[in-house]
C-alpha cells in the first residue's frame, strides 16, 4: 500500500519551517529511509517540485486560472478572499491552504496516497482542454486537506518554494542511503530523474546511471563581471574568448534520425527553428551541444534580439518570417559526442572535439580565440577583443577557463561574462499599471523585482523601450494573470521576465527591497529565461550608489 500523502506533507512543512542545512538532511533523510521504491520515486520528484521528471516531456496545461477555480470550488472562498490572502503570501499554494482551513467542508475520503497523487497527475496531463482537465483536477482538490493543497497548488504552478534547494535534496538522499553526495549529484545530472536517482541510491546502483539523450540538462551559466581588470583575478590565464552573443541558449541532441533543441527552461523549442535540422540531422553520430541561436544580417554582424525575438513563441514559423530572421545557430560547447560523455574533460579537450564537427551554414562555431599564454598586457588583450565582439553587433565577451569541466545548471568563477558597456539586469514583473494619454487602454506601466532567496523585492518601475505592438500582446497576457486589482494597477503574477537598462542603483524607501534603478527603461522581454535565472538582491545591492539616497 502506497504511503500517506499527508506525511510527506508534514516533512515538507518541518522543512520549510527550518533554515539549519543539517536539520532538513536529518528529516528528510528519515522520511525517505521508510519508503518502499515506488513511493521513494514519487517523493523525491515532489520534493524537487515537479511533477514529472526531466525525462518526461509530459506537462498537466493546468493554468493559474483554473488552479484558483478548483480552490474556490474547493474552499468556497470569493475572489476577494482570494485577492486578500495573495497580498499577505504571494503565494498561490498558501493561499489556497489558507482559504481552505476556514473551509466547513472537509475533505473527500479516503486520505490521499502518494501513489493516488501521481495517478491524478497522470490523469490531469493526459486530458486535452480546460473541460476534460478539470474533472481529475476537481477529484484531486477534493480529497486534499488544506495542508495538502497547499503543496500540490505549489508544484501545478511550479513554485515549489520550501526552502529546498536541488542541491540539498541530493544531499538528503546521499544522506540518507550513505552515498557519495558527487555520485547522487552526477546521477541525477545525466538521468535526468532525481525520482529514479533517489531508488538507485537506496539500491547503491548509482553507477547504473547513464547519459540520456533528449532530457535536456541545466546548462552552465557564466558570473557577470563589469570591469575587465576583474578578470585576471578570477583565475589565472590562459583563457577562452568568445563573443557573448545576444540570443536564445539552446541545448541540441541528435540520436539516429531525431534531432531536438531545447531552451534553458527544458522546453522544447525545436519548431521555432525548422531550418536548422536538416544540417543538424546530416551531422553523423550522436551528440549534444551547447549553443545559441540568433540571426544574422548579410554581413555576418548579429541581428538586435528586439528584433529576433518576433521568431520566439510562435508554433508556426512562416517562410517569409524566416527568409526576414533566418536562424543561425552558433555552438560553443559539446556535451556527449557518439555514446561519451564529455562533461568533465577540460574546455579546450571538449572544444578539440567540437571542432572535428563537420558544422555547415547554417551551423557556426562560435568565434573563439586563446588569450594569455604569452606575456601580453591580458587587459589591453581582453579590452580589444570586447570592442570587436560589440562592432560585431554582440553583447561583450565570454572569458573562459580552458581547463573547467561542463557544470550543468551551476553558476561559477570559471565561465565569466562581460557586458561592461551594457548596465542591465533580468527582472521580473510584479505590477502593472493602465498608460496615459495614447496609451491609456493598454498596460504599459512595468513594477518590476529582483530575486532575495524565495522573494520577489521591487527595484523600479519602467514605461519605455517596447513597442507598441508588444505592449498590445502583453496587455492581454497581463490580463489573464491578473492576481488583484487596485485603482488603476494590477498585481499579476510573477512569471514574465524583462531585461532593463539604468543608470544607477540608488537607495531608496520607495521599494521593499531597499534600492530603485535610476532612469531604467526596458531592453527586451525575456521569455527565453526562467523566472529562477533573474538577478538577485545582492547583484543590486553590489553596484549600488553607497551615499544615495532616492528618499
Amino acid at each position: 500500500m502506497s504511503a500517506r500523502f499527508a506525511d510527506w506533507v508534514s516533512t515538507a512543512d518541518a522543512v520549510r519551517a527550518t533554515t539549519k542545512k543539517l536539520q532538513k538532511l536529518a528529516l528528510l533523510g528519515a522520511y525517505f529511509q521508510g519508503l518502499d521504491d515506488a513511493d521513494l520515486a514519487i517523493a523525491a520528484r515532489l520534493f524537487a517540485g515537479v511533477p514529472f521528471p526531466r525525462t518526461d516531456e509530459r506537462v498537466l496545461s493546468v493554468g493559474w486560472r483554473a488552479l484558483l477555480d478548483a480552490v474556490i470550488a474547493r474552499s468556497g472562498a470569493t475572489g476577494d478572499d482570494i485577492d486578500v490572502s495573495y497580498q499577505r503570501h504571494a503565494d498561490l499554494g498558501d493561499v489556497a491552504a489558507e482559504v481552505t482551513e476556514r473551509s466547513p467542508t472537509p475533505p473527500v475520503p479516503p486520505p490521499l496516497a502518494l501513489a493516488e497523487v501521481a495517478d491524478a497527475f497522470d490523469r490531469i496531463a493526459a486530458a486535452r482542454g480546460v473541460a476534460p482537465k478539470r474533472e481529475p483536477l476537481d477529484a484531486l482538490v477534493a480529497r486534499a486537506t488544506a495542508g495538502e493543497l497547499r503543496y500540490l497548488v505549489k508544484v501545478m504552478s511550479g513554485e515549489p518554494r520550501i526552502g529546498l534547494r536541488e542541491g540539498l535534496l541530493e544531499d538528503a538522499i546521499a544522506r540518507a542511503f550513505q552515498r557519495e553526495r558527487d555520485a547522487v549529484g552526477r546521477a541525477h545530472m545525466l538521468g535526468g530523474d532525481i525520482g529514479v536517482t533517489a531508488v538507485q541510491a537506496k539500491k547503491d546502483a548509482l553507477h547504473d546511471a547513464r547519459f540520456v539523450h533528449f532530457a535536456p540538462i541545466g546548462m552552465m551559466l557564466a558570473t557577470p563581471v563589469l570591469d575587465l581588470a576583474e578578470v585576471p583575478k578570477r583565475f589565472p590565464p590562459p583563457y577562452v574568448v568568445e563573443d557573448k552573443y545576444d540570443g536564445v541558449r539552446a541545448q541540441v541532441h541528435k540520436e539516429g534520425d531525431r534531432v531536438e533543441l531545447y531552451s534553458r527552461t527544458f522546453d522544447r523549442v525545436t519548431d521555432r527553428f525548422p531550418e536548422l535540422i536538416p544540417p543538424l540531422r546530416a551531422i553523423p553520430g550522436t551528440y549534444v551541444l551547447d549553443a545559441e541561436v540568433l540571426a544574422l544580417d548579410p554581413g555576418g554582424r548579429a541581428i538586435p534580439f528586439t528584433r529576433f525575438q518576433r521568431r520566439l513563441g510562435r508554433k508556426v514559423v512562416s517562410e517569409e518570417l524566416m527568409q526576414e530572421l533566418p536562424a543561425t545557430l552558433v555552438v560553443f560547447d559539446v556535451l556527449e559526442r557518439d555514446g561519451t560523455p564529455l562533461l568533465d574533460v577540460p574546455l579546450a579537450e571538449r572544444q578539440s572535439v567540437l571542432r572535428s564537427l563537420p558544422l555547415a551554414a547554417p551551423l557556426a562555431f562560435a568565434r573563439s580565440s586563446a588569450v594569455g599564454a604569452s606575456g601580453e598586457s591580458l587587459v589591453a588583450v581582453l579590452d580589444a577583443e570586447f570592442a570587436a565582439a560589440r562592432d560585431r553587433g554582440n553583447e561583450g565577451l565570454m572569458v573562459k577557463d580552458p581547463r573547467s569541466p561542463y557544470r550543468p545548471g551551476r553558476r561559477g568563477m570559471e565561465w565569466l561574462k562581460v557586458k561592461r558597456a551594457l548596465r542591465t539586469l533580468d527582472v521580473v514583473v510584479t505590477a502593472v499599471e493602465w498608460g496615459h494619454g495614447k496609451r491609456r487602454a493598454v498596460l504599459s506601466d512595468y513594477t518590476f523585482a529582483v530575486r532575495d532567496g524565495d522573494r520577489y523585492l521591487n527595484v523600479g518601475k519602467a514605461y519605455s523601450g517596447l513597442t507598441d505592438k508588444e505592449i498590445a500582446e502583453m496587455t492581454e497576457s497581463f490580463k489573464a494573470s491578473t492576481l488583484a486589482e487596485d485603482g488603476r494597477t494590477r498585481l499579476v503574477i510573477p512569471d514574465t521576465v524583462i531585461e532593463v537598462a539604468f543608470d544607477q542603483v540608488q537607495r531608496s524607501a520607495r521599494h521593499t527591497s531597499g534600492y530603485a534603478l535610476r532612469f531604467p527603461r526596458i531592453v527586451r522581454l525575456r521569455p527565453d529565461k526562467p523566472v529562477s535565472e533573474i538577478d538577485t538582491l545582492d547583484t543590486v545591492r553590489s553596484i549600488a550608489e553607497p551615499d544615495t539616497d532616492a528618499g
